[in-house]
Formats: structure tokens, C-alpha cells, sequence
């Protein structure tokens, strides 16, 4: 309990520190859960079965010694907004940190403890349950380890290992969604498939990313974001933070910070990747094959562009920081009560686990969906970091959103972070929605009106003119 109290002054102290001493700190909380913990991103529940590598809740803290701003990137695949604001609720009644200051986000990796249920899997409640401590206490390790730094910002380009998952197919081509229509769009149609016409969106390859020095120019951190969805391949029952986890630990070598004290942390977020993978569905498949060596292969090209873009960054001693957010109401897209009777019966009171067919999991949700409210509220944050912006969805968002967001941004540079601050499903662009493809089907991963898009997208720019107001 004293070594507790003792830790929570020192870092009040270090929040109070004097106006203009910019200070940043990191830390990397592991928080790999016990095997058995039920593996989130799978229509089914599969329990862990190995550690491949460990999972952590990564923090990057920074301080101009009035405004104080923490990114936490969590290895998980989907975090609900409740789990989060539990974290935030810890750092206010903690270290005073106000709630609106902290943009926290999963990587959306699919082979991390279950947080949130998805389809036919459950989340791990003991886990769920530990997650807001594991959150918290890596912001207070990163505010302990506050120094005089440095920042920089810039940006590296990765066209190659990113690709548009939803595909236009050639009319009459099948593509059965679990409601008994055809598609017009296909997720995941097949490598070379003959029935491909073209992507039903564009990719961004762009890779933004925030660099921080210690004031003697080691390396302190490095954040970054790419709009890939994950890359996957694991072992069967592996626990794995995917690419990203491995680019933490690749940045950190090419950078020779392997060795310091206290420790350097890379840190890979999720940028808009709702219809973004990394499976080339036309031409050569150049993938590397086996368990977890794509991975590492994407990892590595990654933290390679990033270290080269280094070298034309501009440092700066001090920089303001500022935070401006909104909360936002929208309709949910529920069921009808035909639809819900229809669904019914289909389920016919059958346990969740006796459910087979798409058919008849997505028949569940609809039940499900049915006990939504009709409307819900979420939070949109944006930071500004000197010159450049940086704003946070709670959505899968699609590349073509995030592209739209940096064209019309007020703050450029900027770039956007997925998940953020919650899971509110998929979220398609209006023009989207009338072609199907997965990530339209109405479920619990997809439940937003089909005007939702602009609208968050408008207040989010709204949100950051706030923040290029003087």
C-alpha cells in the first residue's frame, strides 16, 4: 500500500510539472491472460491454448506542463466503451487525469483474450474485468517514467501489404448473405477468383507515425498507425499481439534501443482498415507462408519505411498540446418484429453452440439486436500535437473515410486511430450499404443507421476545427 502511495505522488509531482518543460514517458503493461481465456475474433470460441507472445496494453504519455495527453493501445481485438471509461474513471481518481485526455484503442488483433462478445463467443468476464487496471497502470508506468523529450512527426508509404477485402463481383455471380439475398459484393472472395471485378474501395499505405527522444536523443518512443486490418496466420490456439506486437519489438532494434533504461516502447494502433486486409486477391500471391512469417514479414517491412522516414523529421524541444472532444447520438439499425419472429424461429430456443449455418447465427443476432436501444451515444476525441492532429473513431472504419478525413481536415498532417475510446461495429460508407459484403449484414458488429458515417465523420471534423482554432 505505501510503495502504491509513494508511486501515485511521484507521479502527481511529475504532472505538475513547470509551463514549457515538455516531458513524455512510455511504458508497456503486459496483460496476456491465463490459457483456457477464451481467444477473441472467432465465430466460435476457441480457448487459448500457448503464449506465442506476450500481450500488452501499450502507453505513450505526453506533458507541456499544462495539458497532459496518454494514447494507450490495448492487443485486443474489440474493447467496449464501458471497459475503457472504467480505465478512465482509475486515472482521474488516481493521478487527476481528466478523462477527455486519453485515447485508448485495441489493435484488433484476432488472437487476444476475449473482451467483448462477438457472434457464438463469449467474453472472458474475469478477464474483462481485470482489463480497466491493466489500462490504467500502464499510463501511471508511463507518467512515472516522465523526462525531458523531444518529439517529432511524420509519415512512410506501404502500398504493398494493403488490400481491399470487399469486392465487386460479375452480375449474376453468387455471393448468399445470411438473410437469403445475393450480394453484390463479396469479403474475402478468393485469391484470382474468375467472378472478381474490381475493389469495392480504396487503401491507404500511408504510415503516420510520432517519435519521441529523450532530451540526450535516445530513442524514448515511437508511435505509428497503418490501416491494416491484422495480418493473422498464427498457431492454432496461440495468444498473439499479430504484426503489431512483433513491429514494437522490430522498431525498437533498428532504432538500437534495446538496451535502456527505462525501457523503450514501440507502439502499432489500427488505422482505418474496416474493409482493409492483407491478402492480395489479384495477381501473384506473394505472402510467406507458414505459421506467424507473414507476420513478421509485414512487421519488419514496416518498422524498415518507418526508421528511413526518420531521418527528414523536424524535432521540436517543446510543443503545445490540446484536446477537444464530442459526444454524438445516432440511431441504431434494429430488427423489425417480423424479422425478429422470423429469426426466432429459426433458432427454435436451441443453445448458442448448436448453431451451425450463418443462417442461424445471424438469425441469433437479430434476437439480440432487438433488446438495443434506439439510439446510442459515443465519444470522439481529437488531439493536437503542434502541427499535427490526430483523431479517434470507435468504429471499424473504412479506408475511404479515413482518406476523406486527412483531404478535409482543418490540422494537416493528421491521421485517424480505430477502436477508439469503444467498439460501436463496422461502420460503411451510405454508398456501401446497398452492396452488401459482411460488413454490412445488421448484427452486433453492424448496427449503426446507414447514415451514421458522415454524420461522425462531419462531427469529427468539427472537432478538429475546434482544435485549429487559435
Amino acid at each position: 500500500m505505501l510503495s502504491r502511495l509513494v508511486a501515485l505522488l511521484v507521479v502527481s509531482a511529475a504532472v505538475t510539472a513547470s509551463a514549457g518543460e515538455f516531458k513524455a514517458g512510455a511504458a508497456a503493461e503486459v496483460i496476456t491472460p491465463p490459457l483456457g481465456t477464451v481467444i477473441n475474433g472467432n465465430f466460435r470460441p476457441i480457448p487459448a491454448a500457448n503464449v506465442h507472445d506476450e500481450l500488452h496494453a501499450r502507453a505513450l504519455v505526453l506533458t507541456d506542463g499544462k495539458t497532459t495527453l496518454a494514447f494507450v493501445v490495448v492487443d485486443n481485438c474489440l474493447i467496449p466503451r464501458e471497459v475503457f471509461d472504467a480505465a478512465k474513471k482509475i486515472l482521474t481518481e488516481e493521478v487527476a487525469l481528466p478523462p477527455e485526455n486519453v485515447m485508448m484503442s485495441s489493435t484488433h488483433s484476432h488472437s487476444c483474450g476475449s473482451v467483448a462478445g462477438v457472434y457464438l463467443t463469449p467474453p472472458s468476464e474475469e478477464y474483462r474485468a481485470q482489463m480497466p487496471r491493466y489500462i490504467a497502470d500502464a499510463v501511471r508506468r508511463a507518467m512515472h517514467n516522465f523526462a525531458p523529450a523531444r518529439i517529432a512527426w511524420g509519415s512512410a508509404s506501404l502500398p504493398d501489404e494493403v488490400h481491399c477485402r470487399r469486392w465487386r463481383l460479375k452480375e449474376g455471380a453468387k455471393a448468399p448473405n445470411p438473410f437469403g439475398g445475393n450480394d453484390l459484393v463479396k469479403m474475402n472472395p478468393g485469391v484470382n477468383n474468375p467472378d472478381l471485378v474490381e475493389p469495392a474501395g480504396p487503401t491507404d499505405p500511408q504510415i503516420s507515425f510520432i517519435a519521441v527522444q529523450h532530451a540526450d536523443g535516445r530513442p524514448l518512443a515511437l508511435f505509428a498507425n497503418y490501416s491494416l486490418h491484422y495480418v493473422g496466420g498464427v498457431g492454432p490456439g496461440d495468444l498473439s499481439a499479430d504484426y503489431y506486437g512483433v513491429f514494437a519489438d522490430r522498431i525498437q532494434q533498428l532504432l538500437g534501443a534495446d538496451r535502456q533504461d527505462p525501457p523503450f516502447v514501440g507502439i502499432m494502433s489500427n488505422g482505418t482498415s474496416g474493409d482493409i486486409n492483407n491478402i492480395p486477391f489479384r495477381g501473384p500471391d506473394n505472402r510467406a507462408k507458414g505459421p506467424y512469417a507473414q507476420i513478421n514479414k509485414v512487421a519488419d517491412e514496416v518498422a524498415t519505411e518507418v526508421q528511413h522516414a526518420l531521418a527528414g523529421v523536424q524535432w521540436h524541444d517543446d510543443v503545445p498540446l490540446r484536446v477537444a472532444t464530442r459526444e454524438l447520438t445516432l440511431a441504431t439499425r434494429k430488427p423489425s418484429a417480423e424479422d425478429v419472429e422470423k429469426a426466432k424461429a429459426i433458432v427454435a430456443d436451441r443453445p448458442p453452440l448448436a448453431l451451425k449455418t450463418a443462417s442461424e447465427i445471424y438469425a441469433r443476432e437479430q434476437i439480440l439486436l432487438a433488446q438495443y436501444p434506439d439510439t446510442i451515444t459515443m465519444p470522439l476525441t481529437a488531439f493536437r500535437i503542434g502541427d499535427l492532429a490526430v483523431a479517434g473513431w470507435p468504429n471499424e472504419v473504412f479506408a475511404i473515410s479515413g482518406l476523406a478525413m486527412k483531404k478535409d481536415s482543418p490540422i494537416k498532417p493528421m491521421f485517424t486511430i480505430s477502436l477508439a475510446n469503444g467498439w460501436y461495429g463496422y461502420l460503411p460508407t451510405p454508398e456501401q450499404h446497398p452492396l452488401g459484403g459482411y460488413e454490412t449484414w445488421r448484427s452486433r458488429t453492424s448496427y449503426l443507421e446507414v447514415g451514421a458515417e458522415p454524420k461522425i465523420r462531419q462531427a469529427l471534423l468539427e472537432v478538429l476545427g475546434q482544435l485549429a482554432k487559435p
